[in-house]
């Protein structure tokens, strides 16, 4: 019996090296394409020649091999992007739609044919439930991009059944894929619930949409237009808002509906715990509240001149539209400055935690990028004082002029952060004494109020860690820089008598005393003596004290054999 590997699997890997991961239809589609040539020449499995199209059918007969299955799973792969992909063209091209629901077609097709190989004895039951999932689950997405809301809720249950007994009868590393598929079916199944009219289900989807990740496939857009429906429903009954103690009426209904999501949003912020969940929610708020801030500016662009005249008598500067552009736009920078300081918290937590560590190739947070972050906010509570309508209002101006006080003493204190990892004491030390001086400021202005300081980071703290870092600083510079240096501590103990530092290799057994071989040391040569007055003495000759060679033959040879030379 083959043994067909784990369709999800195969389909979850596919889609996660080519291009699903960013959501690149087009991408996965052109892969499926390639592997299927690929698979079909390998088995010669061709359908006709360049000339001919010869229509072929897989049977059970060839499931010998594991990768004819693997075909008819890569053709309804391919026809799922195209339709996928024609769901994004269809936004701004409607026609693409009648495309679009022929080529699910086709692919519920292609999921059917899989689940009917797979009815066989040639293959294992996990591959036969898996196929049945598939087919489901394609089939339910048919289903209910036509709207037909029973049809794909009963698909998707029966999809939605059949992965969750795969993840309770196998390993918990396989669990995890099969529960992952439940959890994308899940919103679907919710969705069509209220469709058919469960409104219970609407409060569920909206949670679901505030998971990591959010919703996916079909949904996504679909569960948007529906929470926006159920608002601007909610949106008929609100007709003012109240700000720093004046009413205004609010006629705009794109600004109605922000307001009203507004209050879950925020919730649901405060329920996240992951960065990944709160940073997508702050960006939807930021875009939502752009998009209310542009609604109201066109509608001043229509008043223009009732604008102008309009004074109001209670604040006597800006007209109702003014101020409640003015709102929208603080609601627009305190999301940015609560999005920007939950970053900044976030990277410090990594300082502190993987201090100068790189790890995967990834570069570990700095000073320097809370320093960027902090520069933003500032740069914001500079805009807030800037409203039109706030310049007299003295309670908004102080509680600004406190938080600016509050962020520059933290953007002071990465700022000498940044200098003591480059060791320059000096300026970092001058740095947390400027730290010092905007803590006690705050302290001083705030006095025995805290709200003031509830919903700003803890300023007692910061002084609490700016006192350590000062006393970890005086000891730097005494020590020098000598402690933090590799090419000091290998240095023989020998050369460093005169300097403390914390060596632990001089416990070891290879402990470096002195530097062996030693260097070579200069020595003076050897000195020469050079005669120079020999050069200019005349010498006595000596000729005649030399023996003077007498001439002989043979007799004198012969004498001088027998020992009578004269």
């Amino acid at each position: 019996m083959p043994r067909f590997a784990i369709t999800a699997l195969i389909i979850k890997e596919s889609q996660q090296q080519h291009g699903m991961r960013h959501g690149d239809f087009q991408r996965y589609r052109g892969y499926c394409s390639r592997r299927l040539r690929r698979l079909r020449k390998t088995l010669s499995f061709k359908m006709g020649n360049r000339h001919k199209f010869t229509g072929k059918k897989i049977t059970k007969e060839m499931l010998s091999d594991n990768r004819y299955l693997l075909l008819v799973l890569m053709d309804a792969e391919r026809a799922w992007s195209y339709a996928m992909q024609l769901k994004i063209e269809a936004n701004t091209e409607p026609r693409k739609r009648f495309h679009l629901l022929s080529r699910l077609r086709k692919a519920v097709k292609h999921a059917e044919e899989l689940e009917r190989l797979c009815d066989s004895d040639r293959v294992d039951a996990k591959t036969k439930l898996e196929a049945q999932a598939y087919n489901a689950y394609l089939g339910g997405m048919l289903q209910f991009e036509n709207q037909h809301w029973e049809e794909a809720m009963k698909a998707f249950n029966k999809c939605k059944t059949i992965y969750e007994k795969l993840a309770s009868a196998f390993t918990e590393e396989q669990a995890v894929l099969y529960n992952q598929r439940v959890e994308e079916i899940s919103p679907n199944i919710r969705y069509c619930a209220y469709n058919i009219g469960d409104k219970t289900a609407i409060n569920e989807l909206m949670q679901m949409r505030l998971r990591p990740g959010g919703a996916e496939g079909l949904l996504a857009e679909k569960l948007e237009a529906l929470i926006s429906q159920t608002r601007a429903k909610q949106a008929a009954t609100m007709s003012e808002v109240e700000w720093r103690g004046r009413t205004v009426p609010v006629k705009i209904d794109k600004v109605r509906i922000f307001l009203l999501g507004l209050a879950d949003t925020e919730a649901a912020i405060k329920q996240a715990d992951d960065e990944e969940t709160k940073e997508r929610l702050f960006e939807s708020v930021l875009s939502e509240c752009r998009d209310a801030i542009q609604g109201v500016r066109e509608e001043l662009k229509s008043e223009q001149r009732q604008r102008d005249a309009t004074v109001d008598g209670e604040m006597g500067k800006v007209s109702n539209l003014q101020f409640l552009q003015s709102y929208l736009s603080y609601i627009k920078l305190s999301t940015a400055i609560r999005r920007n300081e939950s970053m900044a918290s976030s990277l410090q937590k990594e300082l502190l935690r993987q201090p100068q560590d790189e790890e995967d190739g990834k570069r570990s947070p700095r000073p320097q990028d809370l320093i960027r972050l902090y520069d933003i906010i500032l740069q914001n509570l500079a805009e807030l004082t800037q409203l039109p309508g706030m310049e007299d209002d003295q309670s908004f101006q102080k509680e600004i002029a406190l938080k600016t006080l509050v962020y520059k003493a933290y953007r002071c204190f990465f700022i000498a952060q940044s200098y003591v990892l480059v060791k320059k004491w000096s300026e970092a030390l001058v740095l947390y004494d400027r730290v010092l001086k905007y803590a006690k400021e705050v302290q001083n202005k705030a006095g025995n109020s805290k709200n003031s300081l509830k919903d700003l980071p803890d300023v007692q703290e910061l002084i609490k860690q700016v006192n350590a870092e000062k006393y970890s600083l005086h000891a730097a510079a005494i020590l020098g820089e000598y402690i933090l240096m590799d090419c000091f501590i290998h240095t023989p103990l020998s050369d460093r008598l005169d300097n403390f530092t914390l060596d632990p290799s001089l416990v070891t057994k290879h402990a470096s005393l002195v530097q062996f071989p030693p260097d070579f040391q200069p020595i003076s040569c050897k000195p020469l003596f050079f005669d120079l007055a020999l050069n200019h003495v005349s010498l006595p000759s000596l000729e005649d004290k030399l023996e003077q060679k007498s001439k002989s033959g043979l007799t004198g040879y012969i004498k001088g054999i027998f020992g009578f030379r004269s």
